[in-house]
């Protein structure tokens, strides 16, 4: 029986792909299938919606900080912050190696943040609006930033999926950090040569002299506009709170709005909520965007996930899969059934952290090295989840970004990694046979 709901979600999933619509029905329906799922097994409603609320309520951390996502990205247009990064951008940036520019300063970011969702709402939007004016495909520039941010939250320090991988497999995190520096040595060098060749196939354009008329006679242009992207990026460094950081820069941005581009409070709390709309037909394809409803999708998917993951979790719903992955993975190899484990996770789940847990749940018992295991995961469970779109790791940032599914396909480092490692374990683990 549970088996036939795995199925009949996914087919919905599968279902709004095909046609277009919000993958929200489909989490629905799978919350509406696993809650029946959950009655036939002898559990009331109420141990159902007590399953269920306790694993949501921990979600709404994650929705709250989505949501101060969705105002920076609003007040950081009002205030002038991206409009004056564009026209540095274009002065700065090697136009036939945008795309790899992008992708190493995404990277490096990254590994000092430790967070995706930081970088992608930040720097990834600046990157964006950039591309857009330069004709640069949102599609292909999304993905080199989905690949940039997954980098740091693969392999830095300072990421809590990093944290939580060591965590669950006990093993130490710095070290885990060098082995995932180096298995992650040869997918990051075939990215760079992969955004290498499409930065020469796909240059930035020069912003078209109506854009830059138009950036300069809508906005009052100073290098103090730099202070709202300046205080996102320094204050994690320094250990802020990323709530503190985020309200920081949400605080400077809407004072440069009122005071440096002369724009009235309300318009303020109007771009934050619903974002910035200029008139000015020449900016709406580069500038419009942002504010907290346009993460409305978002929410969505995180609140649906954590209801039903909920009840997944409560009603033991996945325990028989634990020794279908045991034996899966004595049939095709422990990385192989770890990557069929992984994509089947995040895929039902919807959430990265969910599918390391799961990962360690269903396999770890296989692995004598727990290193092992804890790079297996990290090359599997963590990157698998940001390529499957219905997934809040991959969902939300593309949310951010203001782009689709289609990005998917230039994510070269998200599936670059796993597939590479699936070729070059036995280098880092000589003695394991059974890989």
């Amino acid at each position: 029986m549970p088996a036939l709901c795995f199925v009949l979600f996914l087919g919905m999933v599968a279902g709004c792909l095909a046609t277009g619509q919000p993958v929200a029905w489909a989490l629905s329906g799978g919350l509406l299938l696993f809650w029946l799922l959950g009655l036939k097994q002898g559990f009331s409603n109420r141990e159902l919606w007590k399953m269920a609320w306790n694993k949501c309520k921990k979600s709404l951390t994650v929705v709250s900080v989505i949501a101060l996502i969705g105002v920076i990205t609003g007040v950081w247009r009002v205030s002038g912050t991206i409009a004056y990064c564009i026209l540095a951008g274009v002065r700065l940036v090697t136009p036939r190696l945008f795309l790899v520019i992008s992708f190493l300063l995404c990277a490096a970011l990254s590994y000092v943040l430790g967070t995706s969702y930081g970088v992608s709402s930040t720097l990834g939007v600046i990157l964006m609006a950039l591309a857009r004016s330069g004709g640069v495909s949102p599609a292909l520039a999304a993905g080199v930033v989905l690949s940039g941010v997954y980098f740091g939250d693969r392999c830095s320090p300072a990421s809590s999926a990093a944290g939580l991988v060591a965590a669950v497999t006990e093993t130490d995190l710095y070290r885990n950090v060098r082995l995932m520096l180096r298995t992650g040595f040869l997918p990051t060098l075939l990215t760079l040569a992969v955004y290498t060749v499409l930065s020469f196939r796909c240059p930035l354009a020069g912003l078209d002299a109506p854009v830059l008329r138009a950036l300069n006679e809508n906005f009052s242009l100073h290098f103090v506009l730099l202070l709202p992207a300046t205080v996102m990026f320094l204050l994690p460094v320094f250990q802020a709170p990323v709530k503190i950081a985020m309200a920081a820069s949400i605080a400077s941005a809407a004072v440069l709005a009122v005071v440096m581009q002369g724009v009235s409070v309300p318009d303020v709390l109007r771009a934050a909520w619903s974002g910035y709309h200029p008139s000015d037909p020449q900016l709406a394809p580069v500038l419009s965007g942002g504010g907290v409803t346009s993460m409305a999708s978002s929410y969505v998917i995180v609140i649906l996930t954590g209801l039903y993951s909920g009840i997944l979790e409560g009603t033991g719903s996945l325990e028989p899969l634990s020794t279908r992955a045991g034996a899966l993975s004595v049939k095709i190899g422990r990385f192989p059934a770890m990557i069929v484990v992984s994509v089947l996770c995040a895929a039902i789940l919807c959430n990265q952290a969910v599918t390391s847990m799961l990962d360690e749940q269903l396999l770890g018992r296989v692995y004598g090295d727990r290193e092992e295991l804890a790079m297996d995961i990290e090359n599997s469970g963590i990157m698998i989840a940001g390529l499957i779109p219905w997934s809040i790791a991959c969902s939300i940032p593309l949310a951010m970004l203001g782009a689709d599914a289609k990005a998917l396909p230039y994510a070269a480092l998200l599936w670059l990694t796993p597939l590479c490692y699936l070729f070059t374990k036995r280098r880092f683990y000589p003695a394991s046979q059974n890989v």
